[in-house]
Formats: C-alpha cells, structure tokens, sequence
C-alpha cells in the first residue's frame, strides 16, 4: 500500500447543545452556518476518503448534508453530554464505521467553529504526519504576551503565578504556544491507544495569531468576523 492508498476520515463534532453561543455550529458566520467554512475547507483540500459529521442534531445533520458532508449515523446519548470528551466521541466514530465494514488509517477531527482552517493547511498537516510517521499534527500559536509574567488574583490583589520571572527580561523568556481548537490530524490507532487529541509523538505547525481565534462568546465572534473579514479582503 503506497502513501496514496491509506484511507484518511474527517470526522466534525457537532453536539446541538450549546450553553454561551446557542445554536453556536450552525449560528451564520458573515452570512452562512458556520460549520459550512470546516466542510468547505475539508471538500477543498481533497485528501479525504469520507467527510462526515457526528451530531446529535437533526437540524445541523440537515445543514451537513447540503454542504456536501454526511451524517451516515447520529452521535450516543452518552457522547452527546455535556462531559463527553472529544476523543470519546472520535473513538465511537471509528467504531461505528468498523461496524459497517469501513476502516481508516487517518483521521482529522476538524472544529465546527473554525473558519480559519484552509485546505491547505489540511493537506500540509496530512503530510506531514504521514512522512514524519508521527500520532499527531496540531496547529498551534504563540502568546502574545509572555504567560511566565502571568497574573492571578487572589483577595482582591493580584500576585505573578511565577514570581521568580519578575526580574527576568521578557525576549529571555522562552517561547510557549497553545492549541489553535482548529484541528488534529491523527494516526487511527494511535488515538484508539491513547485515547488523547495530544498522543506521545504530536508535531506542530505553527500558525501566525492574525489566523487564530477562540469563539466561546459573542465578543470573540465579532473579532473572528473581523479578522476573517480583513484576511479575505
């Protein structure tokens, strides 16, 4: 079996349920759901043998479908709760494919809430793991601000979380970086073993702060929306 023939799944999570951004993976996103810019980005870059999404939701398994993914079954009870990991739910994926015959040597969980994936970043990652013989490639960036300097509050007063970094210079700090929560291209089994999104041998492509940003409230949307704006100026 060359390179070419090993069989690579894109699995998207999308649960219904959602308690700061209802209705959050198929909410419009400069005019359309969401989730569309994952299956678009995942159709474009033509390195999948299957694009499916795992959804408890009837309406979002609608709006999969006709923007060319498939629902060819719906997410457990059990993976559908608010608890559920989403290593968990990639596992039961896998598992109900097996039931039907169907296996894969790859898969990429990709983020309904990540309009800034692009197919080829995807079909870099997929790569990259396959050369590289590796479990995983993760898209990450670096802090802005050194998090060595870090501050908590405590009583009302704020104290550095590191205070033996005070007196250190912030360009001698080192370098720390932190998921994108756009995707993880992984080796089948080496999730199934480890069950982690972050197994033992995990490489990074890092992707510059201007393409990153978390969406768990509104005001990160409206910056997610004017970033994406300016990029596709």
């Amino acid at each position: 079996m060359t390179i070419s023939d090993k069989k690579a799944l894109a699995i998207i999570p999308a649960r219904g349920g959602s308690k700061r951004i209802p209705r959050k993976n198929i909410k419009p996103f400069l005019g359309k759901p969401i989730i569309e810019y994952s299956i678009q980005a995942a159709r474009a870059c033509k390195c999948f043998d299957e694009i499916m999404v795992s959804t408890d939701d009837k309406e979002i398994a609608e709006i999969t479908i006709s923007a060319g993914a498939q629902v060819p079954f719906f997410r457990s009870t059990k993976a559908s709760s608010d608890t559920a990991g989403t290593a968990e739910v990639l596992i039961e994926v896998l598992y109900e494919y097996e039931k039907r015959g169907m296996y894969f040597e790859y898969l990429c969980c990709i983020y309904p809430t990540a309009p800034f994936i692009t197919a080829q970043r995807l079909s870099y990652a997929k790569s990259l793991l396959m050369e590289n013989n590796v479990d995983c490639i993760l898209p990450v960036t670096k802090f802005s601000y050194p998090i060595q300097r870090g501050l908590i509050i405590e009583n009302g007063y704020a104290r550095m979380l590191w205070p033996e970094n005070y007196s250190k210079r912030s360009q001698d700090l080192q370098d720390v970086y932190h998921d994108c929560g756009q995707f993880y291209f992984l080796n089948t089994q080496s999730l199934i073993k480890q069950k982690s999104l972050f197994p033992e041998k995990t490489m990074t492509i890092i992707v510059p702060e201007t393409e990153v940003q978390d969406i768990d409230n509104e005001s990160d949307w409206k910056i997610a929306e004017l970033k994406y704006s300016r990029i596709h100026q």
